[in-house]
């Protein structure tokens, strides 16, 4: 199995940075706008993505741990094939006024060319989480940096 792994460190307090990742209202301002669901654990999040008014596709996630001092993690129910079943973790610790996200990606079974484009969307995505958090104002789909053909 193969993981795709990001640290990044935001300048806020802990309880603010889980809220954005742990609630459909908080993923729709850094992930994709188009979030619905349920953030209590054994709850599904649904995220669809579009380009150009038209829909690329979209993630359902089983909220599997919700821990609003340290963790969150979901894994894909429905979505491409690459995705289904893996796992995406966000580990959270407090460290010199900022909140470290340790972010895995993990369970991919091989190294296909789509996880290097997902590895890089992850790292947008990030910093889109980053700049929502600190400043109000995050880089959600449709409007992310598009970094090739595929989005």
């Amino acid at each position: 199995m193969f993981d795709i792994l990001h640290r990044i460190g935001i300048k806020a307090p802990m309880a603010k940075v889980y809220e954005a990742i742990a609630t459909p209202k908080g993923i729709s301002g850094w992930w994709t706008t188009d979030t619905t669901g349920d953030s209590k654990i054994g709850g599904t999040i649904v995220t669809r993505f579009y380009a150009d008014g038209k829909l690329l596709g979209g993630f359902d996630l089983a909220v599997r741990e919700s821990r609003p001092d340290s963790r969150v993690v979901w894994e894909v129910l429905e979505g491409p094939p690459e995705w289904v079943g893996t796992k995406i973790c966000f580990d959270m610790k407090e460290e010199d006024g900022y909140t470290v996200i340790l972010f895995k990606h993990e369970g991919w079974k091989e190294p296909v060319e789509f996880m290097y484009h997902c590895s890089s969307k992850w790292a947008v995505f990030l910093l889109s989480l980053k700049a929502l958090v600190e400043t109000g104002k995050g880089t959600p789909s449709p409007n992310d940096v598009r970094i090739s053909n595929w989005h």
